[in-house]
């Protein structure tokens, strides 16, 4: 008897004895606090805490500053401030090109590694409905708002101006509005058409559309394609109907994806951990933020991706079947 009360004891001191592992601590870099990544960050932190041991995952606040939260959460994981950053496809194409606007600023990011997009930004082209606006090249006479210089709407709009072989002078009117002025601008007649740069559905897409009898148009054709193919942090999207009042049928038209990103020196089990716990519970995923209802794991591994994937990354894709 006593000897089973020793056995059961050294066993419990065995037990006791053996470490538990604690979980791998991750930092999430998603811009400013309440800034449109900011939400992206928690979400898939929100997913990596329910779903993985393994993970602790915490999204780091950025202070407001005069770089684009991308550029910003690009530096940080490259100085290594955060393993994981969310930047626009764009932003990730300058970073890792060293073109556009990132040619000029010191440092490299030849370490910034892809790990799928999460999100996508359609340019999502608003005209009133009598202002006989059906398609892109009826822009060309009309009164529209092409965005303040240096935002993320106004670069998108200026590569559509330079694909149409269009100038301001091709306009009415070209106004450069905030996305905030433009709303009463459109309703108001003083512009005729307007872009946003939006997940959908957007609640204030909804509003312009009831409240300015306006309609989202088809943004397609010879010069879009065209500027796919010559574009590689474009891609092709569709707006799905029935999102917004009066608006029943999918609407083509393209944009930029947002994507996650590391460092290639974050290391391998802790990435394949990461695109695990994502990739593995999609659905909880559009639960918690149903923007990201559309989520296709085909498109996740390759829009907007002009980083090399992470080994991590690459080898879930490559066991599941998807690349």
């Amino acid at each position: 008897m006593w000897t089973k009360h020793i056995l059961i004891a050294a066993l419990a001191l065995l037990l006791t004895a053996i470490p538990v592992r604690a979980a791998e601590e991750i930092v999430v870099v998603a811009g400013a606090d309440g800034g449109k990544y900011f939400k992206l960050g928690q979400i898939i932190c929100a997913v990596l805490n329910r779903k993985s041991e393994s993970i602790d995952c915490a999204v780091m606040a950025m202070p407001a500053g005069d770089a684009p939260d991308s550029f910003s959460n690009l530096v940080n994981v490259r100085d290594g401030a955060g393993d994981i950053g969310i930047a626009r496809s764009d932003w990730q194409y300058f970073a890792v090109t060293g073109s556009g606007p990132v040619q000029f600023m010191s440092g490299d990011f030849d370490m910034i590694r892809s790990l799928f997009s999460i999100d996508t930004r359609p340019f999502t082209l608003i005209a009133k409905r009598d202002a006989g606006i059906v398609g892109l090249a009826d822009l060309k006479g009309k009164r529209v708002n092409i965005g303040r210089p240096r935002t993320d709407i106004r670069a998108t709009m200026d590569l559509v101006m330079a694909a149409q072989d269009w100038t301001k002078k091709d306009f009415q009117l070209a106004e450069e509005l905030t996305a905030s002025e433009q709303s009463l601008a459109l309703c108001h007649g003083w512009v005729q058409a307007v872009t946003y740069d939006v997940g959908h559905p957007d609640p204030v897409v909804g509003q312009v559309i009831k409240l300015c009898d306006a309609e989202i148009v088809a943004v397609s054709g010879p010069v879009v394609e065209k500027l796919l193919g010559e574009t590689a942090y474009l891609a092709g999207m569709t707006i799905p109907g029935s999102l917004y009042e009066g608006e029943s049928e999918p609407v083509p038209t393209f944009g930029t994806t947002i994507t996650v990103v590391s460092s290639a020196d974050l290391p391998e089990e802790m990435v394949y951990g990461v695109v695990a716990a994502v990739f593995d519970n999609l659905e909880t995923l559009k639960a918690l933020y149903p923007v990201l209802r559309h989520l296709d794991p085909a498109q996740m591994l390759k829009d907007g991706l002009t980083a090399p994937l992470h080994d991590g990354a690459k080898r879930y894709f490559v066991e599941h079947g998807l690349m």
